[in-house]
């Protein structure tokens, strides 16, 4: 992976450039000094790092406009970050860049539930947003793992999902409005308390957009009241083809769980070690499904899951008595990746999407790709809706295993778009699948789609680097065809 060779003469005016970033934001706003700096140098994908130019960190919307306006009289690139949660490097700083850390803008600023909706500032956390409505009966949907962490300005950035998201959506189904500050300073709202907005969907454009297009100051999502009755089924298959063959059957009888999670046998050892969850140690796989609702049809549906999984020749089924055997359930899985940093000194976590009939042809592939790199893989993913995370194992201090990890993945990506899939489900494409971003899109594709960065970015200032694999200018874009030329990329510093 590579990005764009930093501007030496940038990084000469670091003083002034901090300088001028101080009288926007006076105070403790600006952070100039190398060792506080790399606090900042890596997000979630830390096989990469790269202290940034300078880091302002502004608490006010007029901060934010002045600091975009200011990098763009100056010709300055942005890097945009929340909680640094991103796997994918989406946060992944630039030597000669600004990093525009919004970690103070951390409030909810109302509670309408009228209207059941919550407008919060991009630094709260997901899970902030359902504690605070938690004492009425309501909740936000979408969950990612790390949601005790990760921001929801991030969550926007990226389309997060989570283990619910088979049947409430991901972030972009519960989003109602944003706040945005484009890099020339004007500030724009789109949709609002209302459930459509009207006219074009800017924020369907913005929702998944990586940081590449504006800089998110307000949302505004949509909370659930919390169901009548939530229970779920623990079933162990000796097969992890019998667990793929369940997934589609539930599916495929029409009903939609609230969550279905599957993890392989390294995965549910981890995961009993590490929160000793009650997860069968000998099954090959696991699924955990979730139905919610009224009682009465609650149980019935947990009646047809559990005839479908005995169909499907599962080898033990425990369905959760209680709300608190019901969230020991998750409690394995929602620590499923901190538990395989347990049983190996790092990981790679992967992120694709395929079509829920190929799954198990995939993970027969996945286990065969394992032994040809000589790496181990955990996986853990969404079953329901076929969102893959398999979490390859390898030792950075040992050489070649960082590349090795690193082939692989690519090869997992490579595999979910052969099988009719696509290269990311909620991670994103940052840097890490940016440069097979043409497994999936022709030149023709990927022109038109940085013709609309340059709708909103003409000069390349925002999260430059990321996503895209080529490095056109807007000018060239008006001319550019099918067999459109690709620039070189300088190599990415690697930790």
């Amino acid at each position: 992976m590579q990005m764009p060779a930093p501007d030496a003469s940038v990084i000469a005016r670091r003083g002034e450039i901090a300088a001028a970033l101080r009288r926007i934001v006076p105070g403790e706003g600006v952070i100039v000094s190398e060792p506080e700096r790399r606090a900042y140098e890596a997000d979630g994908l830390t096989a990469y790092r790269q202290p940034p130019l300078v880091v302002v960190l502004p608490s006010t919307v007029s901060q934010v406009a002045a600091v975009l306006r200011y990098c763009r009289d100056e010709g300055l690139k942005v890097v945009p970050r929340g909680a640094g949660t991103s796997l994918s490097g989406g946060a992944l700083p630039l030597a000669d860049g600004v990093l525009l850390g919004m970690a103070r803008f951390n409030r909810i600023l109302d509670i309408d539930y009228a209207n059941r909706c919550v407008v919060a500032q991009p630094g709260v956390t997901n899970l902030g947003i359902s504690h605070a409505v938690a004492g009425a009966g309501f909740y936000y949907a979408p969950d990612p793992s790390s949601q005790i962490a990760c921001t929801i300005g991030g969550n926007v950035a990226e389309n997060s999902g989570g283990v619910h998201c088979l049947k409430y959506g991901l972030t972009t189904n519960n989003l109602l409005g944003l706040e945005v500050v484009l890099i020339d300073g004007e500030i724009v709202r789109l949709g609002g308390k209302h459930h459509d907005a009207g006219g074009y969907d800017l924020m369907g454009v913005m929702t998944g957009s990586e940081g590449l297009l504006g800089v998110v100051t307000e949302v505004t999502v949509r909370i659930l009241p919390k169901p009548p009755s939530a229970r779920a089924l623990l079933i162990g298959f000796a097969k992890t083809e019998d667990a793929g063959s369940c997934v589609a059957a539930i599916i495929g009888a029409g009903i939609i769980p609230a969550g279905m999670e599957m993890m392989d046998r390294p995965a549910i050892s981890a995961a009993e070690d590490f929160v000793a969850a009650g997860y069968p140690r000998d099954a090959e796989a696991l699924l955990i499904v979730e139905l919610d609702g009224p009682e009465t049809e609650v149980d019935y549906l947990i009646d047809n899951v559990e005839a479908l999984a005995r169909a499907n020749h599962a080898r033990s089924i425990r369905i959760s008595r209680s709300e608190a055997e019901r969230l020991a359930f998750w409690a394995g899985r929602k620590a499923a990746f901190p538990a395989v940093g347990r049983i190996s000194p790092d990981y790679y976590c992967m992120d694709g999407t395929i079509p829920r009939g190929r799954l198990t042809e995939v993970l027969v592939r996945i286990r065969q790709l394992s032994e040809q790199y000589g790496l181990g893989v955990a996986n853990v993913f969404h079953a329901g809706d076929g969102n893959l995370h398999p979490l390859i194992l390898y030792d950075a201090n040992k050489p070649g295993e960082v590349e090795r990890a690193e082939a692989f993945g690519a090869d997992i990506l490579r595999l979910c778009v052969a099988v009719g899939g696509v290269l990311t489900g909620e991670h994103g494409v940052g840097v890490e699948k940016r440069d097979l971003m043409g497994a999936m899109f022709d030149a023709a594709d990927l022109a038109q789609q940085e013709r609309l960065k340059c709708a909103f970015d003409p000069d390349g200032l925002l999260n430059p680097g990321k996503v895209f694999p080529t490095l056109h200018r807007c000018a060239e874009l008006g001319r550019l065809h099918v067999h459109a030329g690709q620039l070189p990329h300088p190599e990415l510093p690697r930790f």
